[in-house]
Parts: C-alpha cells; structure tokens; sequence
C-alpha cells in the first residue's frame, strides 16, 4: 500500500483554539486588577516607609535639641546671645555691629535694632492707637 497523500491543513479557528483564546483572555483578565491593586499598595508601603524614616529623622533631632536644651550651660548661652540677659550685678555690653558666631546676627546685635521686648511693647502700642478696635465695635 502506498501511503496516504498528505492532505493540506486547514487553517480555520477551531472551536478548540476558540475556548482556548478565551479562557487565555479571562485568566489575563481577571490577574490585571488584582497586579494593579498590588503595585499601587506596593507604591503606597513605599511612601510610608519614606514617611517613616522621615519621622524617626525628625524624632533624633528633637530628642538632641532635648538633651541641648536641659543642659544650663546652653541655656545660659542662649540668654545671653538672643534675649541679651546676664546674670544680676554683671555688667554686660552689647557692641553694635559685631558679628555673632552663630548662623546669623541676633537682633540685640544689629546696629541701631530694638531688643525684642521694645519691639513687643511698640507692637501693643500701635494696636491700642488703631482706630477701629473690633473688639470695641467702634
């Protein structure tokens, strides 16, 4: 017997291909919102992560000023270079124009600037002198 000629393949869909394509699209399908919802809560553990990190930075530094600012010595030296304070029976000299060491120049050291509690009275003068006070009704 000689063998069967070869008969050329059709290439239609098959009802088999067909329910295959299908069942392909619905897995893909149904794995798309469940692998967005994964990636957005992966994002969000990210940022909260970075919040975190933020917050424990922040924590160290305040915990540092903490330790700086139960220490007399700082405090001390706080009120002698901002509120330009010293001790009762000392004389303490204020030089215009000297540079501080700090960052910047406090106020008490600038020339021709006002300490800060003629500042505070000047303000409350002026807000007595307004015309029209809303708590007055006038």
């Amino acid at each position: 017997m000689a063998p069967p000629a070869a008969t050329p393949r059709n290439t239609r869909l098959t009802s088999r291909a067909a329910v295959l394509a299908v069942v392909i699209c619905a897995i893909a399908l149904s794995l798309a919102y469940p692998v967005r919802e994964y990636i957005a809560q992966r994002r969000q553990i990210d940022q909260l992560v970075t919040q975190q990190q933020n917050a424990s930075a922040q924590v160290s530094k305040l915990q540092q000023q903490q330790a700086r600012l139960s220490s007399p010595a700082y405090i001390e030296q706080v009120a002698r270079q901002q509120l330009d304070m010293c001790f009762p029976g000392a004389q303490c000299y204020i030089v215009a124009g000297q540079k501080t060491s700090g960052s910047g120049t406090s106020a008490g050291t600038q020339t021709g600037a006002a300490p800060w509690y003629d500042k505070l009275w000047q303000s409350v003068q002026r807000a007595d002198a307004s015309p029209a006070n809303p708590h007055t009704g006038k």
